[in-house]
C-alpha cells in the first residue's frame, strides 16, 4: 500500500510481516558516546548530564530512528562506558565451587518457580514499564531487548567463569538444574512478552539471546547445550512464536556451530553476527528458519571492523548493499549495529547510516 508518509510503527509492522515499506527501518539506542548524542540533539554538556535519558531520546528522534531497543547512558560523567569492572562476569566471584553447588541445591525447582510466579502482578509491572518507555519514545517504537527471555545458559555471570565451567564439565546434576531453572524463568518472561504482543504494545519481533560464543566458537560444548539448554530454549520461545512475535538472536562471536540448534529452537532472526567470524550479510540473508522462511535481520553494521574505520561513503555503500541483498533473498531487514557504538566510531558514519536509509525508496 503506497502512502504519503509511513510512521515508524507502520514501517516496522510491514517489515516484520515481510512486506515492503517506504524505506528500510533503522533501529537505535546503542550510541555509547555522550559527545555524539549531544551534537545530534544540539545541546551542551550541562544540559546532557542534567537529563541524559531525555536528551538521548531527542537525539534518536532527530536522527529519524524507527525503533529503540535501549537507551544507554554512561555510568559517570566524563566517561562513555555503560559498564565497568563490576558489570562483567569475573573468573572468581568470591565463592568456592562447593559454595556454588550448595547455592544451586537451594534454588527453587522449575516447578516451584512456576508456582511462586504471579502472572497478573508481573504483567502489570511489565506492561507499565513498556507504556512508560513508549511515552518517552514518542512516535518511535519502544521495543527494548528482552535478555533472559526463553531460557538461560550463561550462568557464569552469577557464579564466575571458573565455577560455571567446572559445574558444566564435572557436575552434571547441578548443570542440568541450572538449565532447567533458567528455562522456567525464561518461559515466564516469554509469556509476559507474548501477552504484550497480543495487546499490541510490543511489536512482532524481539531482540534476545546470550553471549555464549567467543571469536573461536561456543564457550560450552554444543553437545551439552543440545542435550540440556536448547530443549529449554525451544519451550521458552514457544509462547512468542505462538503469539506471532519473531525472536531475533543476539549472536556475538562465532555462533555458526549453534545455528542449526538455534533455528530448531524457534529463532527467526539474527543480530550481532560478525563478518570477522564468518557471518556477513550475504551469508545471513540467504539463511532460513526451520520452517524454511527467510530471517528477520537486525544489522549488519560491525562496530569493530567497519564503522570505526570506514569512510561515510563506504558506510552508505554497505547500507545500500545490505538493503539490496536482503531484498533479493527475501530477508526482513532493520538496519542496526552489531553492538554498542563507542567513541571510536565517527559521528559522520552514524549519520551516514540514516542518510543511506532515507535515500532508499523501496517502493521504486
Amino acid at each position: 500500500m503506497k502512502q504519503e508518509r509511513w510512521t515508524p510503527r507502520e514501517r516496522l509492522d510491514a517489515v516484520f510481516a515481510f512486506q515492503r515499506p517506504d524505506r528500510t527501518p533503522v533501529l537505535g539506542g546503542w550510541i555509547a558516546c555522550p559527545e555524539h548524542i549531544m551534537k545530534i540533539a544540539g545541546v551542551d554538556e550541562e544540559t546532557y548530564w542534567a537529563e541524559p535519558g531525555e536528551v538521548s531520546y531527542e537525539a534518536y528522534r532527530r536522527l529519524g530512528t524507527d525503533g529503540l531497543v535501549a537507551i544507554v547512558t554512561p555510568l559517570r560523567r566524563g566517561d562513555y562506558r555503560i559498564v565497568d569492572r563490576d558489570s562483567y562476569a569475573r573468573s572468581d566471584k568470591g565463592r568456592s565451587l562447593t559454595e556454588a553447588l550448595t547455592e544451586i541445591d537451594a534454588m527453587p525447582t522449575p516447578e516451584q518457580t512456576e508456582d511462586e510466579f504471579d502472572p497478573d502482578a508481573a504483567y502489570k509491572e511489565f506492561r507499565r514499564d513498556l507504556l512508560d518507555g513508549q511515552a518517552l519514545s514518542g512516535e518511535m517504537v519502544w521495543m527494548p531487548a528482552q535478555w533472559g527471555t526463553g531460557a538461560k545458559v550463561s550462568w557464569y555471570g552469577q557464579f564466575g567463569y571458573e565455577n560455571f565451567f567446572l559445574i558444566v564439565a564435572a557436575h552434571e546434576k547441578h548443570a542440568r538444574k541450572l538449565m532447567e531453572v533458567g528455562g522456567a524463568r525464561g518461559r515466564l518472561r516469554a509469556r509476559l512478552l507474548a501477552r504484550a504482543v497480543r495487546e499490541g504494545i510490543y511489536p512482532r519481533a524481539v531482540l534476545l539471546g546470550e553471549d555464549i560464543c567467543t571469536q573461536r566458537g561456543p564457550m560450552v560444548s554444543p553437545k551439552f547445550m543440545e542435550k540440556y539448554y536448547f530443549p529449554e530454549l525451544k519451550r521458552g520461545l514457544a509462547p512468542l512464536n505462538e503469539a506471532g512475535c519473531r525472536p531475533v538472536w543476539h549472536s556475538d562471536g562465532d555462533v555458526r556451530a549453534l545455528l542449526p540448534m538455534l533455528f530448531d529452537a524457534g529463532i527467526k532472526g539474527l543480530q550481532g553476527f560478525q563478518p570477522e567470524c564468518g557471518l556477513d550479510i550475504d551469508t545471513v540473508s540467504r539463511m532460513k528458519t526451520s520452517e524454511g522462511e527467510p530471517l528477520v535481520i537486525f544489522g549488519p553494521l560491525a562496530v569493530t571492523t567497519e564503522l570505526p574505520v570506514c569512510t561515510p561513503e563506504q558506510v552508505r555503500a554497505k547500507v545500500r548493499h545490505a538493503i539490496e541483498v536482503c531484498r533479493e533473498n527475501g530477508a526482513a531487514l532493520c538496519l542496526f549495529t552489531a553492538n554498542t557504538i563507542n567513541p571510536d566510531v565517527p559521528l559522520e558514519n552514524i549519520l551516514a547510516i540514516y542518510e543511506a536509509a532515507r535515500d532508499q525508496n523501496e517502493l521504486a
